[in-house]
């Protein structure tokens, strides 16, 4: 398959499951990492295994301009011209519960930076490059239901930005349409530490009795949703937020705690 895709945070969890899977599939996949060399470069090889042809590990740090930029300049490094898949699945996220008037400035601009600003500096280079070939996707991650901007008790950053990042999904579905471009966001229910590297067969016998489905979520579940809407025959979705959470109101159950 000649189509290169670019996977921001690639290298574990949700990313990680997402770039084997769509390695098997016959995508040749770029991962973006922020640390750990040695597992990085391993990854890569098998990726290039499974795929048959070179996939590349690049290391940047997204939560600023100047490491969202550096992916770009490596790229040309390594000679890829083209991006016809931008997975933008990196993004800070701060698990300790605080009040938005506890955030540091610091804090602040990585959880904005990171997850809003990172997806304009990047796709603002990559989607002249799918213009050029009048085809590309465009997937981001977000929350439950982001796409009516809830409040989230002791998340106000993260929740800002998704939000905002929930709109520009939209605002680029529209301006890029005519180019045989699509823009979707996947909000991922409840989906925790390893689960998020497993498969859905992985998930047979662990009940989680706060899910309607009666089980937990996988790394596989959102990589399914995701080469499903990658697709060559999918450009009739686009615009679209959708929640992967096995029917669970995530936000409801947190805000009753």
């Amino acid at each position: 398959m000649d189509k290169t895709v670019l996977i921001t945070g690639g290298s574990k969890g949700i990313g990680k499951y997402t770039a084997g899977y769509l390695a098997t599939l016959g995508y040749r996949i770029i991962i973006n990492y922020r640390s750990n060399d040695e597992h990085a470069i391993n990854f890569t090889a098998e990726l290039s295994q499974i795929s048959n042809q070179e996939c590349i590990a690049i290391k940047a740090d997204i939560a600023s301009k100047q490491g969202s930029l550096s992916i770009l300049e490596q790229l040309k490094n390594h000679g890829v011209s083209k991006i016809d898949i931008l997975v933008h699945n990196a993004g800070p996220y701060i698990s300790e519960r605080k009040k938005m008037t506890d955030y540091s400035y610091e804090e602040w601009d990585q959880m904005i930076n990171g997850n809003l600003n990172a997806v304009f500096y990047l796709s603002k280079h990559i989607i002249p490059m799918m213009r050029n070939q009048s085809w590309g996707r465009l997937i981001m991650f977000g929350y439950d239901r982001v796409d009516s901007a809830p409040g989230w008790l002791y998340r106000s950053a993260f929740a800002s930005a998704k939000s905002g990042l929930a709109s520009l999904t939209k605002t680029i579905a529209m301006e890029e349409a005519e180019n045989g471009i699509t823009a979707n966001m996947i909000c991922p229910g409840d989906i925790e530490g390893e689960w998020k590297e497993l498969g859905i067969k992985d998930t047979a016998g662990s009940d989680d009795h706060e899910n309607p489905v009666g089980r937990p979520g996988s790394g596989e579940d959102i990589a399914r949703v995701l080469s499903f809407l990658v697709h060559e025959d999918s450009g009739f979705i686009t615009g679209a937020i959708i929640p992967v959470t096995g029917g669970k109101d995530v936000l409801g159950k947190i805000h009753k705690q």
